[in-house]
Parts: structure tokens; sequence; C-alpha cells
């Protein structure tokens, strides 16, 4: 009997987000002959978390991530924040310059602020203004604890308040707000210009390296329930929640013990104009006792399609899905024996965060409007709704002294042959996709990258205008 061969692609991208999309853009301008094939379960790219509303849509520059800063005697998390940023801007740029990139469909300049309330946290960021201010990274940073000046940068903010309310702010004016969802698709129309392929609702369920060293991917079609098989000489997984367990089935050792608990969000939205026409700002604040990082409350300007909004949140709420658009069942299908223990131990540890996320749970509508109105006290109830954010999957990975330990950032896992590799966890995800596919192909294409690969990149992550060039 004849067996049809699977198609052979160099590489294949599993997951139509971000960080997809920024690999397969810097492997088609490298290797422009290359055959690069994304695939994506969902009918559209940028569905899940990449998508503009199920994110903050922040630039994390460092400027106004309080929770990145608990000594405010040490800057150094938000000065590697800021670095991994500018490499993405640069990178941004460099597309912007070549013609690949419109930056008036993804990137608009708005401001960064971080205001908080009361004698303690007034100290605090007045501290975290003098250290920062010292690091030419953050230069423009500006500091107020005068009310009518903190008016003139966020006037929603001060109307209404106390003035007896001891308070004070910090203000970049070269933040931005970005639409990744936008981004996602200028990138993958760099891939889709070069020859490469997306393909939508194709659901992956399994990789499998044959004793030459390249992959089998197979999976069914979401519309045609058809199967469908790919070979590739290297994998990416950037499927965001199934990030794990699409590794775990690909049986690399280097995941073994990892796990991921899902906590996803909501966010209160405004599109009424006179009232978003008020506010140009992303203002950030204190997180609440053991809440995640990604729950810092924060009242930011938007601008998705075109169209200004205000949004305001995150508020946690809890699924055991792993994507948006994915099934209760996603949790349980990560379990192994191997990392239930670590995930036992890391929830143990984590009792603060169960508490908040009860919390968030159990508040309702009214409750949600009074944590707004502690950031915009004469916020009207009827202006705002309330809109579902993305899932995501906080990282647990062994730790030899707690057994299992609770991550906030991402950590990029390869094999040891360097042939597939994937992203695991959440925040600040988005903002820091081109480091990190920097290191992806320094570890994955190790040859390539010393040979020819290092030099081009540097070329185009050399210092420029990115003010200008992105419209900032």
């Amino acid at each position: 009997m004849n067996t049809v061969e699977p198609e052979v692609a160099d590489v294949v991208l599993i997951g139509g987000g971000i960080m997809s999309a920024t690999l397969g853009a810097m492997l088609s301008t490298l290797e422009p002959q290359w055959r690069i094939v994304l695939v994506e379960r969902a009918s559209d790219i940028a569905t899940e978390s990449s998508g503009p509303w199920n994110n903050a849509g922040t630039g994390h520059s460092g400027y106004c991530e309080l929770n990145y800063m608990p000594d405010p005697e040490d800057g150094t998390a938000p000065a590697q924040i800021a670095e991994q940023f500018q490499l993405s801007r640069r990178w941004w740029a460099h597309l912007v310059e070549q013609g690949l990139l419109d930056p008036a469909t993804f990137v608009h300049g708005t401001p960064h602020m971080d205001v908080v309330f009361g004698d303690h946290d007034v100290a605090y960021l007045r501290r975290r203004f003098e250290t920062l201010s010292a690091d030419p990274l953050f230069a423009g940073l500006e500091f107020s604890d005068d009310p009518k000046t903190i008016a003139e940068w966020a006037p929603l903010v001060m109307a209404g308040r106390d003035p007896a309310q001891p308070i004070a702010a910090t203000r970049h004016p070269g933040g931005t707000d970005v639409d990744f969802g936008a981004l996602t698709r200028g990138l993958t129309r760099i891939i889709t210009s070069n020859g490469g392929e997306v393909r939508l609702g194709h659901d992956v369920r399994r990789l499998h390296q044959d004793p030459d060293g390249t992959w089998l991917i197979s999976g069914r079609c979401t519309d045609s329930h058809n199967r469908f098989q790919l070979r590739a000489r290297h994998v990416f997984v950037g499927a965001g929640g199934f990030a794990l367990r699409l590794l775990q089935r690909a049986h690399i050792p280097e995941v073994r013990g990892y796990g991921v608990l899902p906590v996803g969000a909501a966010f209160l939205r405004c599109a009424k104009p006179d009232v978003v026409a008020r506010h140009d700002a992303k203002v950030y604040g204190q997180a609440a006792i053991g809440a995640p990082p990604m729950s810092v409350p924060h009242l930011d300007k938007r601008v998705v399609d075109g169209e200004e909004y205000l949004m305001f949140g995150p508020y946690a709420t809890f699924s055991t899905k792993l994507l948006k658009g994915g099934k209760l069942t996603d949790f349980f299908t990560t379990l192994r024996w191997h990392n239930l223990h670590v995930l036992a131990a890391a929830a143990l540890q984590s009792l603060t965060l169960v508490r908040y996320l009860i919390g968030e749970l159990l508040t309702p509508f009214t409750g949600k409007i009074k944590q707004l109105q502690r950031f915009y006290p004469e916020a009207d109830p009827g202006d705002w709704e309330l809109v579902p954010a993305g899932q995501r999957a906080q990282l647990v990975t062994p730790d030899p002294e707690r057994i299992g330990a609770l991550r906030s950032g991402t950590e990029l896992v390869a094999s040891a042959d360097g042939t597939i590799a994937g992203l695991l966890g959440a925040s600040p995800g988005a903002s820091t996709a081109v480091p990190i596919m920097l290191e992806l192909l320094q570890r994955c294409f190790p040859e390539r990258w010393a040979a020819s690969w290092q030099a081009r990149m540097d070329d185009a992550l050399t210092a420029r205008d990115t003010a200008a060039l992105l419209s900032l």
C-alpha cells in the first residue's frame, strides 16, 4: 500500500502569536530560501495572548512596572527590561526602514506613569525615581508629589480626589502602547511574502523525532477533521498555554518536572469619547498583596484598529483552560507523575496567591468599579464594560530547595540537539519577543549564528532613531 510522504519544511512554527511571528520574520529575512510553515489551531492568527484585548498593550520599558523593583535601591530588573524592549524597538525600526512594517498600525506613543497613595508608598516611589534617574536608560523620567502637576499629567486620576491624600507620581513621555495583534499580523506577512505559509485550523496533536533528527508533526484540521503531517528540521512551539503539553508529547527531557498553573484575567473597558479624550497615559500602581505580577492595576490609554479606548485592570479569573479558546480539561492533560509533587509544593508556597484569586472571583462588578475609582474617583459605572482577557499559564519548575517554584517570567526551553524549542510561562512576554528569539537563534543554530547571522542581526539592531521610525 502506497503512503503519502509528509511535506518537508525547514522550520515549523506551532502557534500563531507574537513569538512565532517574530521568529518566522527573522528567519525569513536571514534565510529567504528556507521553507517556513506556521500552523495555528484557531481560525485566525493572534487570537490568544497576542490579541489586543487579551493583554494590556504596554511596551514594557521598566518605566512604570513597580513589581519589577520591590527594592527601590536596586534598579537591575527595570534596566534589564528596558534594554530588552530597546532591542525589540530596534528590530521593528529595522523592518520599518526596509518597508516591511507600518508603525502606524501597531505602535503609538503613550506616556508611562506610576501613581501611589499614602506616605509609605510615596517615600518608596521617590527613592525608586532617584535610583532610576541615575541610569541613562531612564533619562526623561519625572517625579512629582504636587497634585497640580499630577493633574496635568493625568486629569482623570486627580479629578474629585481628596486633596489631603498623600500622592506621588512618576512619568516618562517615551512610553508606548502596542497592538501586539496587529504587529503579529504584520510580521506574519513578512513570512508569507518570502514564500512561507500560514495554515489555520491545524491542531497539532503529536511530535515525534525520527532517527535522522527531523521531526514529524501530526494532527487534525479543525474544520474537516482530516489528518495532516509535516516533517521539519527545526520546530518552535509558541503555543502559549499549550506549549508545555506539546513539549511533553515531544518527550524532551528538558521539561521533565515542569508544570503550569492557569490564571486568567478580565479588564474594564471604556469607549466613551469624552472620557477617553481626557486620559493619555498608562498609569500603573502597586499590586495587592499576593497578586501575581500580571495583576498590577493600571488605567491605560489603548489604540486598537485606529480607535481609542481606556482600559483598567486586570482582574484575576480562574479556569482550568490553558487557552482562551481551550477546554476545561486542558490543565489536567499536563499532569505527569514527575510534576505532581512540584505543582503541589508550589501551590502550598503560594497560599497568598490562592487567597487573592478567591477574593477576585468573589468580587462583584460594583467591587471592580470601586477598584477603578481608586485610580479614577469620578468613574461612572455606566461608561465601563467588563471584557475577558487572555489565559496565562504560569510556569512551575523543579527547585532544589523548595521542590517546586512558581516563576513569574518566561523561559525558553530547547532540546540538547537544538532541533526543537518552546517558550513557557507568561509576562512580560510580547515586549521581549525579540531578545527571546535572538537567544533561540544562538542556541538552536549556533553554526549559522557564528558564521553570518550574528553580524547581520547586529547590523539590523544598530542603535537608530526608533522614536522617529516608530511614530513616537
